[in-house]
């Protein structure tokens, strides 16, 4: 007897193989080595914020982290609100810097410990996930904010001269990133209806490759 969900599933995987007009034989050029991590890049850029996607070798260690939020780190906010959740030593002499922002700034530092707990780095993030809300009376999520704290931890490091690219907090005057990392994770950001945590406006997950040994 015949088995045709096998046949519909390889149509499927070779139909994702060929998406976006790429032949066979270039994605076979693609391919890595067994211990190799590759990264695509925005062509002609020399400063891109994420990349376009990134493959890993059969061989390759890797570490996923949990979703990751903000710790409740200003007492002189109300409990359970966005506030509740920054740090005001990290955004100290800023203009303009959006609660979202400010909870993200918390975030990756938390993420950034989290890796370094299991013996990789933020220069070792190979894809991420963000989770966005919108802040109470705003109508979308603040993403303009999200992705200015996520420059102050990644994707701040020209590609071409590897200098330090200042980055903005707020609206004050670009400044040197909190932590200069080159790394361009494939990343995806979404808004979503809540988080686990009243007041959590951002929670991030990360994956992150070993170094070869």
């Amino acid at each position: 007897m015949k088995r045709p969900s096998k046949v519909l599933t390889a149509t499927v995987l070779t139909g994702a193989f060929l998406a976006g007009g790429t032949a066979l034989a270039d994605a076979r050029g693609w391919w890595p080595s067994p211990k190799e991590v590759r990264v695509m890049l925005p062509e002609g850029q020399s400063n891109p914020a994420i990349a376009g996607g990134v493959a890993t070798g059969g061989e390759v260690a890797v570490y996923q982290s949990s979703g990751l939020g903000p710790s409740p780190l200003n007492p002189s906010a109300p409990a359970g609100t966005p506030e509740r959740y920054t740090d005001p030593s990290l955004t100290e002499g800023a203009e303009g810097v959006t609660v979202t922002e400010a909870q993200a700034l918390v975030v990756l530092r938390n993420i950034k410990a989290n890796l370094e707990a299991a013996g990789v780095t933020p220069a070792d993030v190979i894809t991420m996930k963000c989770y966005l809300m919108k802040p109470p009376g705003a109508t979308v999520a603040d993403y303009a904010g999200w992705n200015r704290a996520y420059r102050q931890y990644f994707a701040n490091v020209d590609l071409k001269s590897l200098e330090v690219v200042p980055v903005p907090m707020g609206t004050s005057a670009p400044k040197p990133p909190l932590l200069a990392n080159k790394s361009r994770p494939a990343r995806a950001t979404m808004e979503v209806a809540s988080l686990a945590v009243p007041g959590w406006l951002v929670e991030v997950e990360v994956t992150a490759a070993y170094q070869k040994r």
